[in-house]
């Protein structure tokens, strides 16, 4: 007789093979699956799951994604996610290192998490160059060869730089990617190149990057695999034309479903099943949605002992009513029952360091007046304007009045943006224009403004700006929304300016508030928050603010806000 820790009976069986299912039964010892077979004479279990004809998945495993974007600890995310049939992620945790440095990323690391979390090494600390963006970390070489004895690293993380990688053989970002791959020649080197296509495409891949995540069109989907690339699709990537590219090409074998960012809110509803089921719902079989969301993921992260229910794998598994919807019914780690509360306490053990980050003055309304050398007239200003979909922006020029050398961006249908340096390093100011932002009277403002996670704010009335500003510096960061002369949303970030400690129920709330008062204050856009917070991120087209002024994104080149008077 085998005696055996759990026994799952009369299942139909995901084989990541034959990508079809098949019903058999499935044994599991310390941990990991064990036998596969009809035959159950031989087997003494001491305990059995009789799934009654329900279907049997491995765990999803996302390749590419970032803790911090859903504002949370590890140990949160662990609680929140695990339910939703996510049991392996791969996290690129360059946020809190882009404000700590690798100290920040070693703390963050040290959380518990009730999943198994890999790491990917922060390639873009920060995402351009220090001449570019103030950040409270630096990744440079010798932090790379030490974070790569780490075995928790299994990546290089999403590699942004596009001037760097290109065209500069000295960058930084070029001798980190030489050291990977010196260290680690098989290591995934992960990239994020967004629009490139046909030579500069090429360029970018030649230095050794090998995925991409960011949005794909069924064109540049088959551009970049045919090319070499891995593309990890997240949701903004997903339409119905995509999937038919991915089924009509056969690309399953090179292309994993992701998430990327999932927000506080959202994170509430679902994870990476959210994602697969969004992908049947478009077209991809259910037997091709798992494929990508379990195996092609796991193979690309050489990570072998999981997802694929087979001898010797880790028996990590979905258990699911209904194939087409993808429902849960259950979910197992290392062959036990997930048992989670969203609403549980977060335990944390975050050096104190991290919850005093925020070294930034408080602003006056004095501070935001954007005032010229020219006293009347007009004058001609360089525009940030916001896209109603996506993170992407457009560069425009208007006219602006000016009077008594103020300029009258207010009449105009503008809104200010600001960002104030809040590592204690320069006190920098720098401010731009947008247009499609705020139509109401407020102001939002947050610290989690990527990648840099400078101060970030955004209004259409001075004085809100002001209350926004001073309760980040008051409450050392966090998401902040004002109007009518008071604190309307608030989200406390207290850790690193990036990160609460409040379980996911709370902290979903909060940011749903957040969210709500930007459409309140005519903030729209598919995700106002992801929005919001890349209008700072300067790898992400087209024009975006640091603490050092406006970018260009292609060209990393300074846009001066008023370019006649420069």
């Amino acid at each position: 007789m085998v005696t055996v820790d759990l026994l799952i009976t009369n299942a139909q069986v995901y084989n990541s093979v034959s990508r079809q299912f098949r019903l058999v039964n499935v044994s599991v010892v310390n941990g990991k699956f064990y036998w596969l077979t009809k035959n159950i004479d031989t087997i003494q279990p001491k305990k059995i799951l009789n799934l009654k004809g329900k279907y049997l998945v491995p765990g999803l495993v996302d390749s590419h994604m970032h803790i911090e974007s859903s504002m949370t600890t590890p140990t949160a995310f662990g609680q929140a996610v695990a339910q939703y049939g996510t049991t392996t992620i791969i996290a690129d945790a360059h946020e809190i290192t882009n404000v700590a440095g690798i100290d920040g990323l070693k703390a963050f690391m040290a959380q518990p998490i009730p999943i198994d979390a890999f790491y990917a090494l922060p390639s873009s600390v920060p995402s351009t160059t220090s001449a570019m963006e103030t950040t409270g970390g630096v990744i440079g070489v010798a932090e790379t060869q030490e974070l790569l004895k780490d075995p928790r690293i299994i990546c290089l993380g999403e590699a942004m730089n596009f001037q760097g990688i290109t065209a500069d053989p000295t960058s930084m970002i070029r001798q980190i990617i030489d050291v990977c791959r010196r260290a680690r020649p098989t290591m995934p080197l992960e990239g994020h190149c967004p629009k490139y296509t046909g030579l500069d495409l090429a360029k970018f891949i030649f230095s050794g990057i090998t995925s991409d995540h960011t949005q794909q069109t069924p064109e540049s989907l088959v551009e970049k695999v045919m090319n070499g690339m891995f593309v990890q699709l997240q949701r903004k990537s997903l339409n119905a034309e995509v999937i038919k590219t991915v089924q009509k090409e056969q690309l399953f074998e090179h292309v994993a479903l992701v998430t990327d960012d999932v927000m506080a809110d959202d994170l509430r509803q679902g994870h990476l099943d959210q994602i697969v089921r969004l992908a049947i719902k478009l077209g991809l079989q259910p037997e091709l949605a798992i494929y990508m969301a379990t195996y092609t993921p796991a193979r690309r992260m050489g990570l072998w002992d999981r997802g694929q229910i087979a001898p010797g794998r880790i028996a990590d598994f979905i258990v699911l009513n209904n194939l087409q919807d993808f429902k849960i019914d259950a979910v197992y780690k290392s062959g036990k029952k997930v048992i989670t509360n969203d609403a549980s306490p977060v335990k944390s053990n975050f050096p104190p360091y991290l919850l005093h980050t925020i070294k930034a003055r408080p602003l006056t309304a004095d501070d935001l007046q954007l005032t010229i050398d020219q006293p009347n007239g007009e004058v001609t200003a360089n525009i940030i304007s916001i896209s109603p979909k996506g993170t992407f922006t457009k560069r425009e020029q208007m006219q602006l009045l000016v009077k008594n050398h103020r300029v009258d961006w207010q009449s105009a249908g503008l809104s200010l943006a600001v960002v104030q340096e809040r590592y204690g390093r320069t006190g920098n100011l720098a401010f731009a224009l947008v247009k499609n932002a705020l139509s109401k009277a407020g102001a939002v403002g947050a610290t989690w403004a990527h990648d840099h996670h400078n101060i970030l704010l955004l209004g259409t009335d001075i004085q809100e700006i002001v209350r926004v500003q001073n309760k980040l510096v008051e409450e050392q960061g966090g998401y902040v929304v004002a109007s009518n002369g008071k604190i309307v949303a608030n989200a406390p970030l207290p850790v690193g300016g990036v990160v609460s400690t409040v379980p996911i129920a709370e902290l979903g709330k909060q940011i749903a508030q957040v969210r709500l008062q930007m459409q309140a204050l005519g903030y729209h856009n598919t995700n106002e928050i992801m929005s919001f917070s890349t209008l700072s991120l300067l790898v992400s087209p087209e024009l975006k603010i640091s603490d050092r002024g406006m970018f260009d994104v292609k060209s990393q080149r300074p846009v001066a806000l008023f370019p006649n008077l420069e």
